[in-house]
């Protein structure tokens, strides 16, 4: 029988069993044939001390010798250094001078301030309170944002830019800021005429727009020689509109009470005169228009419809509807004031516009002045 020549494998907390006579007799033959593998047997045990395991032998060194070679590295690998980032630093973070601090502190007083008073104003029953058909109470905020949008149009319009839109921004703005905002300012609501002639000044001061689109298709002004623009100086124009806005307000202030005013066929006249103005204002544009090229530039002299009577009807006919306004408030003084500073302004800008009219028609426009001798009231001025 041949003798292993590889030695069994046992694992070490492998229990021992007691060798058998035919064991000890393989074992003495294979010492006397193999000196070498005496190394394999303990001579203290009866049995041999080598485990007996299915696992690679290095797993059963001994625990001496494998704390050793884990501590000890190996040759044949390459030692890897690994460098670790510096610590992180935190931020350094910009301390705020006292000043910084204070004004951060009363921008934010001042936020809340305006957050609270706001939130306390649209909660306040007395804000929307006299709000129905006939009884409108006009808030000041909307009043300012229409007046901001109006303005910011109006400077759209002044440099040529303005849309269809602008236009009707602008006309909206002004005729409420002359006739709804003041009398709802003093009386605190608004009925009756202040809402009648809010629609009346809107539709007044959209005819020249009107007459454009009926003519041209649209609204925009077309480009023309620029001599024919009469314009007052700024100053002029501006104290104008300022004038004409005061005296609106005077007349809101010196007129009694809307529930005062009386109604029915009291008012039989100022209807009358209301549509006197609307038709004089809109045969006015449309006589100019039809004679004029571009609406701008006349072509002839115009001696029809209203320019029977004065020579500067469009003119008379917004000093007609600021009187109107004055009579359906009740403020005869009001009225005095308006048409005062119309025929100043308006005289003014009358004659440079006849100086420009008699020097390219020359006898022509002489003999219609003779004619009509009237520029603004008829009989009178």
């Amino acid at each position: 029988m041949a003798i292993p020549t590889r030695p069994l494998l046992l694992h070490p907390n492998a229990p021992l069993l007691p060798p058998t006579p035919q064991l000890r007799h393989h074992l003495s033959a294979a010492a006397s044939t193999a000196p070498l593998r005496r190394r394999c047997i303990s001579p203290h045990l009866p049995f041999p001390s080598t485990p007996l395991s299915l696992r690679p032998a290095i797993k059963h060194l001994p625990r001496t010798q494998t704390r050793a070679s884990s501590s000890s590295p190996s040759p044949n690998f390459q030692t890897l250094t690994l460098t670790l980032p510096p610590p992180f630093s935190p931020l350094s973070l910009p301390v705020p001078s006292p000043l910084t601090i204070f004004k951060c502190s009363l921008l934010l007083s001042l936020s809340l301030f305006a957050i609270k008073r706001s939130v306390s104003l649209l909660l306040s029953p007395f804000f929307w309170t006299y709000f129905s058909l006939s009884w409108i109470f006009w808030p000041w905020i909307l009043a300012l944002a229409l007046a901001a949008v109006g303005l910011f149009a109006l400077r759209r319009c002044s440099l040529g830019s303005a849309s269809a839109l602008d236009q009707l921004a602008v006309v909206t703005a002004a005729s409420a800021w002359l006739t709804l905002v003041p009398p709802a300012h003093f009386n605190g609501f608004l009925e009756g005429w202040p809402l009648a002639l809010f629609l009346v000044y809107h539709y007044f001061f959209f005819f020249e727009p009107s007459v454009r689109r009926r003519l041209y298709g649209d609204l925009y002004p077309r480009v023309h020689d620029p001599k024919w623009d009469v314009r007052m100086p700024p100053h002029l124009q501006v104290g104008f509109a300022a004038l004409v806005m005061i005296g609106h307000w005077l007349a809101a202030y010196e007129g009694p009470e809307l529930h005062l005013v009386p109604g029915g066929w009291a008012n039989l006249g100022i209807w009358v005169l209301i549509f006197m103005v609307l038709f004089m204002r809109y045969h006015s544009v449309l006589y100019l228009a039809k004679y004029s090229e571009k609406v701008a530039v006349p072509t002839a002299v115009v001696q029809f419809g209203p320019y029977r009577w004065v020579r500067h009807p469009i003119y008379a006919s917004t000093m007609l509807l600021f009187a109107v306004h004055c009579i359906t408030l009740r403020a005869p003084l009001s009225l005095l004031f308006l048409v005062a500073v119309c025929l100043l302004y308006y005289g003014w800008k009358a004659d440079a516009e006849e100086a420009l009219m008699v020097e390219n028609f020359g006898e022509r426009y002489t003999e219609y002045m003779n004619k009509v001798r009237y520029k603004l009231i008829p009989l009178l001025y």
